[in-house]
């Protein structure tokens, strides 16, 4: 493992890049004010990289009052203008795409060839989409819907955004929050997790270099419950964008509810892997395993519930569990890894404890572990498949957040589509069938925001993403979220110039 404070070329030089502090407030980086400081911790070996003062109640005021300042600015701007700045915030993310790649990797633990192929690259892609779809804030075209008169509908940002992002991917969500939000018109505050702020900072830096006017991005760096809450119960914030738990979400709507706040929730999930027993058998064991241990399993739409018709159930949970074993956990930084840790201490033994407690009513296939050795250092978990647990029990409803797939049987197409949706989450799912008829049927059927067939995981610029019931509500990423970030004005011409006389007799009577 690495020491602290190293700079090699592999590695991200934290405490020199953000030397003037944590906050990026009106295009320029500042020292929190909450008289504390902050470590950021490397998972992987357990060491600080990054020391801050978190922002204190007086620096989100600061930070709102920056994007309220520079609200009616960008807001004047044609789509084409502010589609063309982020045409340019495109190019700079992509000249300092390597940079971006090693911040994520040393603050979240992720292997460097996931951050390389799949994080930074995804989030210009995202840069790239929303620079196009600026153009497209399309409205309703005019039409003489009632009578002498002539309507059509404006469709205007929000003003001053306040988003909180998750640690889990602190670039990408980023990104989801910011791009659309600015697209829109609207200027933005975002919170990122206390303990992943680099590339958020990073992602304002770039934005600045582009040429995207100062107060229009805004980063504050602090704990939820000082900076989180009073973003989001600020008076001068017209919207609260959110990731993160369903249990802090509730939290997050309960405090925007009082100032009437617009809401967009992206919550919690528990995404059900059903496979049917005419599927490609070697195909959904590959697919499970990447699907549950994508990013070490903390990713709201990971694999987690693997529903297997009984025909195929004793073969999958063989090959799955073989296969788990063979990957490598490892240095993030190291070209042979596949699997870094988790993204803290605290996170290891909390996945560490559901597994503990189904060794009680269910069988650990594989897994269940923390490795011995230099690994035990940071925090990592060994990728674990559990099998044979109960429908009701904690390890299959609960979201865990890590490297652990259940595996249940199923009988019938019915069980196997009602045990799909049989928890309060409804995110991602996925479906295994060589069959469109039993494929197409499982889409329809399956309560959740996204459903992939004979694949799990991958997501698209084009394309939403969000989720039902307990998973929240609106869309992140596609056209579709600029329904999240703007309001419908109903405007209404009198054409005829006695029109108006003519309401006044109808309500008042001839005077």
């Amino acid at each position: 493992m690495h020491k602290p404070g190293s700079a090699t070329p592999d590695r991200f030089a934290a405490q020199e890049r953000f030397a003037e502090g944590a906050q990026f407030i009106g295009g320029r980086l500042t020292k929190g004010t909450s008289g504390r400081t902050h470590a950021v911790v490397d998972p992987a070996s357990g060491e600080e990289v990054f020391t801050y003062e978190p922002a204190g109640v007086e620096d989100v005021d600061a930070a709102v009052a920056a994007a309220r300042a520079a609200f009616p600015g960008w807001a004047a701007l044609t789509p084409g203008e502010r589609s063309d700045a982020l045409h340019r915030f495109a190019a700079v993310l992509a000249e300092c795409a390597e940079d971006f790649a090693r911040a994520e990797s040393l603050q979240c633990g992720k292997p460097l060839k996931l951050t390389r192929e799949f994080d930074v690259p995804g989030t210009i892609d995202n840069t790239a989409f929303f620079a196009g779809a600026a153009r497209h804030l399309q409205g309703q075209s005019a039409g003489e819907y009632s009578g002498d008169h002539t309507s059509y509908v404006r469709r205007e940002p929000i003003g001053v955004v306040g988003s909180i992002a998750p640690w889990n991917y602190p670039l990408q969500m980023a990104a989801w929050k910011i791009l659309p939000a600015i697209a829109a018109g609207n200027t933005i505050v975002l919170k990122p997790a206390e303990i992943t702020p680099l590339t958020s900072l990073l992602f304002a830096q770039a934005a600045t270099r582009a040429g995207i006017p100062d107060g229009v991005i805004n980063i504050v760096t602090g704990t939820g419950k000082e900076a989180g809450e009073r973003l989001v119960g600020h008076p001068d914030v017209a919207m609260t964008s959110f990731t993160g738990s369903t249990a802090v979400g509730r939290r997050v709507a309960e405090i925007a509810t009082a100032t009437v706040k617009r809401l967009h929730l992206e919550l919690g999930g528990k995404a059900p892997f059903v496979v049917f027993d005419d599927a490609d058998l070697e195909a959904a064991v590959n697919g499970a395993v990447a699907g549950a241990l994508i990013n070490t399993g903390q990713d709201c739409t990971a694999a987690t519930r693997a529903y297997v018709q009984r025909p195929l159930y004793d073969a999958f949970v063989e090959k799955t569990a073989a296969l788990m074993e063979t990957v490598r956990l490892g240095d993030p930084f190291a070209v042979g890894t596949d699997l870094g840790p988790l993204i803290s201490h605290i996170q290891r033994d909390r996945v560490a404890g559901f597994v503990d407690r189904a060794r009680a009513y269910a069988r650990v296939v594989t897994g269940g572990e923390v490795p011995e050795g230099e690994l035990a250092k940071g925090a990592y978990y060994r990728p674990t498949l559990v099998a044979d647990a109960a429908q009701d029990s904690e390890i299959v409803q609960s979201e865990i957040f890590g490297p652990v797939l259940v595996v249940l049987p199923f009988d019938t197409d019915d069980d196997g589509i009602r045990l799909a949706n049989d928890t309060p989450y409804g995110l991602a799912a996925s479906a295994w069938s060589r069959d469109v008829y039993r494929a197409n049927r499982a889409t329809r059927e399956i309560k959740a925001g996204c459903v992939w067939v004979n694949d799990h995981i991958p997501i698209i610029s084009e394309m939403p993403h969000g989720g039902y019931k307990a998973s929240g509500f609106g869309k992140d990423m596609s056209s579709y979220s600029f329904e999240e970030y703007t309001q419908i004005k109903h405007v209404m011409f009198d054409n005829t110039a006695v029109a108006a006389k003519d309401w006044h007799r109808t309500i008042f009577g001839d005077r």
